[in-house]
């Protein structure tokens, strides 16, 4: 395929159908394949209406499934998670197949390498329909990320399968998931491995006040020079959380800062605008107190990242672990930090 300087991308807001309530994991996987069927209609009017120059469509955080509501990880394994090589994908690249485009979302999956453990992904299917890139989320409060088997997981698949960056057609593309946005390491070190395009699964509340996720989305677009396209659902179904929570504001940022585009609440296509690869590597090669990426010292940070006080590795590479896990890592970290006077 040949290199595309500019086109239109599309944060598609949409509403998650949780498969909390499913009684089994067919009936979850049902579920699942009526919500790609719903996206396939929805994807083709969206792309009809923008036009033949949308290439690039990102999906709301794991969209598929909701997430756990006190499942145990042995239980939402079993019920919501996706094989690497699951037919639900298939289902997915054919709609990136049929309509030409990059597709973007976010699920929860398993891998063989890591039995009884399940990681929350971000991917990239081609216009071939084929994953080009998978991005395990390394900050949750609730999942088991690759930091919690951290030495086994640099074996499995190296530092750059930790921050993957595809080199694509229409730009470099990486992946942040969700409260991920409020960490500027993972954008940086996405941005120095050549990102020019951050895709944020999200599922998060709006309002009219400014949230913390809002001024990171405009901070990690700034900082690293790079479109930042955040997609929200539009509120999460079949849960005892009201469904409307977290619905809304979904948008594109260029890599000024500027927000292009952001739609209200509800499902909506409305979030979409030009993405000018050109201007952003003109940008990127033009000297002056606005290219930070080139006024980086990441040596200077060196030593102070190598602190061990912080939250652990390894944690979960031995032992089968419950959900109360992670909050009695987070709270021994706290109370580590507290003891050497750091909080």
């Amino acid at each position: 395929m040949s290199k595309i300087d500019s086109f239109r991308a599309l944060a598609l807001q949409v509403t998650c159908q949780a498969v909390n309530q499913a009684q089994n994991r067919d009936e979850a996987r049902s579920l699942m394949q009526e919500t790609i069927d719903k996206l396939g209609r929805q994807i083709a009017a969206s792309v009809a209406f923008i036009g033949a120059d949308c290439r690039l469509v990102v999906l709301p955080e794991y969209l598929l499934t909701g997430f756990p509501l006190g499942e145990s990880l042995t239980v939402w394994a079993q019920k919501a998670c996706l094989e690497m090589t699951d037919p639900l994908y298939e289902s997915l690249g054919e709609i990136a197949q049929k309509q030409g485009i990059f597709l973007a979302g976010n699920a929860y999956e398993l891998d063989p390498n890591f039995p009884g453990l399940y990681f929350q992904a971000c991917f990239v299917l081609d216009p071939s329909g084929n994953i080009i890139l998978r991005y395990r989320r390394l900050n949750s409060m609730f999942a088991p990320t690759p930091h919690d088997v951290w030495e086994r997981y640099l074996d499995c698949y190296g530092i750059d399968g930790v921050f993957p960056v595809a080199k694509t057609a229409i730009g470099n593309l990486a992946a942040v998931a969700s409260d991920e946005i409020l960490f500027p390491e993972v954008a940086r070190s996405l941005a120095t491995r050549g990102a020019e395009i951050f895709l944020h699964p999200t599922s998060e509340i709006y309002g009219s006040a400014r949230m913390p996720k809002e001024a990171a989305k405009i901070s990690r677009a700034v900082e690293n020079m790079a479109y930042v396209i955040s997609a929200n659902t539009a509120g999460i179904a079949n849960t005892p959380i009201p469904t409307a929570s977290v619905d809304g504001g979904s948008k594109i940022i260029d890599y000024r800062g500027i927000v292009l585009t952001e739609t209200a609440a509800g499902e909506s296509m409305a979030a979409f605008a030009e993405i000018d690869l050109a201007a952003l590597r003109r940008y990127r090669r033009r000297g002056g107190m606005n290219n930070m990426l080139a006024r980086h010292r990441s040596l200077l940070y060196a030593d102070t990242y190598q602190q061990s006080h912080f939250y652990p590795a390894n944690t979960m590479l031995d032992t089968e672990v419950e959900r109360k896990h992670f909050i009695q890592t987070q709270q021994e970290t706290i109370e580590r930090l507290a003891k050497l006077g750091v909080i």
